[in-house]
């Protein structure tokens, strides 16, 4: 069955010199097009109500984006990061709606993938940062909870960078766990592995900081070792992938170095964990990746993998690592999460 790619336009109205620009969208489109053996659907996002993005942002947050964009000349800053411009606020809610859409997609039995900008998993319900002014993956769990009825969901991250965002907004939700894998320390200096949501959701974070230069063999270790049992634990009804391809040691803005082979090695236990658990209901959101030739290849990738076809050569190859390089960080979490530990 094709994958089906939910994109749009509109993101085009949201770009400018800055390592999170239209670009990204058209080297994956682009990659994906030059392989005859790659079957997708190219789906136009259609948007969904001011409702659904309410789930998440109170409408005084919606209010605030749109009058910031309004506001905007050229390339204002809204922090160190984040620029605006006129057509942020639409292309903001286009991306969170291409989010649900894939959810819809994903119900009914299709393979789906949002690709999608500005990203979202930096945005906190009142607070856009770090490119991010909805949390697409976050309004597409709760869009999953409220349409479909889907209770326990699970948000596996595998951006470089901690989605503080999604993981403030779950963090005392016990039917949202939020899993994290991100190098450690980048931007923006949350995701400790200590961190493991509040009150009634104690337990249903899980931040799995990685140190500077992990590769394949320590990330593999991590997900083999601590994100499948906490996924097996959980039993979720679905599973949303947070695509962030930056860990990738060709991106100009991480400190890993996973491969692309490493990247669908790990995309490969995702699939087989919602195989095993929720009747293979998974679908994908991008996120980060500022190397234009690595995200390509990592997002056509994880369509194939999405679309059960072969696995085609990784021609960026990889770069050395130390396979232990993660050891302390997952004996520990091994040890005294409450989803992974012996009682």
């Amino acid at each position: 069955m094709p994958t089906i790619l939910y994109t749009s336009t509109q993101h085009t109205a949201h770009t400018h010199q800055h390592p999170e620009h239209a670009g990204r969208i058209d080297a994956i489109l682009t990659a994906i097009a030059a392989d005859p053996t790659c079957a997708v659907t190219i789906a136009d996002i259609q948007s969904v109500s001011d409702v659904t993005i309410e789930r998440v942002h109170p409408s005084s947050h919606r209010a605030w984006v749109l009058a910031q964009a309004e506001a905007a000349n050229v390339a204002p800053q809204l922090d160190g990061d984040t620029y605006i411009l006129p057509g942020t606020a639409k292309a903001a809610h286009i991306a969170a709606s291409g989010a649900c859409n894939a959810v819809d997609a994903m119900v009914h039995g299709n393979p789906a993938c949002a690709l999608v900008r500005p990203p979202g998993h930096h945005a906190t319900a009142t607070t856009a940062m770090g490119f991010c002014f909805y949390n697409n993956v976050a309004i597409a769990a709760r869009h999953a909870q409220a349409t479909h009825g889907l209770r326990r969901i699970a948000i596996v991250d595998i951006d470089v960078h901690h989605g503080n965002g999604t993981a403030d907004i779950f963090a005392a939700d016990p039917d949202i766990l939020y899993i994290s894998s991100h190098g450690w320390p980048l931007y923006p200096g949350s995701g400790a592995r200590e961190h493991m949501g509040t009150d009634a959701g104690f337990g249903s974070t899980l931040n799995i900081p990685m140190p500077a230069q992990s590769g394949d063999q320590s990330f593999m270790q991590a997900y083999r070792d601590v994100v499948v049992p906490a996924l097996d634990r959980f039993v979720p009804d679905a599973i949303l992938l947070s695509a962030g391809f930056d860990a990738h040691w060709d991106d100009p803005l991480g400190n890993c170095r996973l491969s692309v082979d490493g990247y669908l090695d790990i995309c490969t236990l995702i699939k087989d964990a919602a195989v095993r658990l929720c009747q293979g209901r998974w679908c994908a959101v991008l996120e980060g990746g500022y190397s234009l030739r690595a995200l390509a290849a990592c997002t056509h990738g994880l369509v194939r993998l999405m679309g059960n076809l072969p696995r085609i050569s990784d021609r960026l190859g990889s770069k050395p690592s130390d396979p232990h390089r993660a050891d302390a960080v997952i004996n520990w979490l091994v040890h005294n999460h409450p989803l992974l530990r012996t009682v």
